[in-house]
């Protein structure tokens, strides 16, 4: 009678341990699924242009230079993105200098690897919200006695993420050591670069 009791037994105890190894299998596979569906958010928020903030860390490019500076964008209820811009350079104290965005996040060669103006419009250069502009021609920023300066700018042609013509993220935005004169082509003869940082996504 113990022998067949056992056999019995047997049986069972080898269903119970089948069920417990599915269930594992299937917590398993749902732990996998979450972290797929995580990973599939966290792309969505970074690739689909749902992004709402991104900054910039302005540096000196030149050794006998100090300088710096912080850029941040905003994505505003209206869809347009503002940028508030504070720089200080201390040896520019009561001068003007010009801002822009440039076409590559590169600040090598002293600011020479960010190449030319950010323009996806292929407009002319010029003041902005004039009739033709740059979409990087932030323009120039007065710098009091201290040689620190502010600019805000709103603007419905930038984007964080999103379309290659309106994204701000991996451009540079550059300080020139000169004013901007909104005339000549294609830079404004707005001197050397004497500041650079690239933009970023928080």
């Amino acid at each position: 009678m113990k022998k067949t009791s056992m056999w019995l037994t047997l049986p069972l105890f080898i269903g119970v341990m089948a069920a417990c190894t599915n269930t594992n299998k299937t917590d398993a596979m749902h732990d996998s699924t979450m972290q797929a569906d995580s990973a599939t958010m966290d792309t969505t928020a970074t690739m689909g242009g749902v992004a709402t903030k991104a900054h910039a860390d302005i540096a000196a490019t030149k050794t006998d230079t100090t300088g710096s500076g912080r850029v941040e964008f905003t994505k505003k209820d209206d869809g347009s993105v503002e940028m508030t811009l504070n720089v200080s350079f201390p040896k520019m104290a009561n001068k003007t200098v010009a801002v822009h965005f440039h076409e590559h996040g590169d600040c090598g060669d002293a600011g020479k690897g960010a190449h030319g103006h950010w323009n996806p419009t292929n407009e002319a250069h010029g003041k902005w919200g004039s009739a033709a502009y740059h979409s990087g021609d932030i323009g120039n920023v007065q710098l009091n006695g201290e040689g620190a300066g502010t600019v805000t700018v709103s603007s419905n042609r930038w984007t964080i993420g999103g379309d290659e013509k309106t994204n701000v993220l991996g451009r540079a935005v550059i300080v020139h050591s000169g004013v901007d004169d909104y005339k000549t082509q294609p830079t404004g003869n707005a001197g050397s670069r004497i500041g650079c940082g690239v933009i970023s996504g928080n």
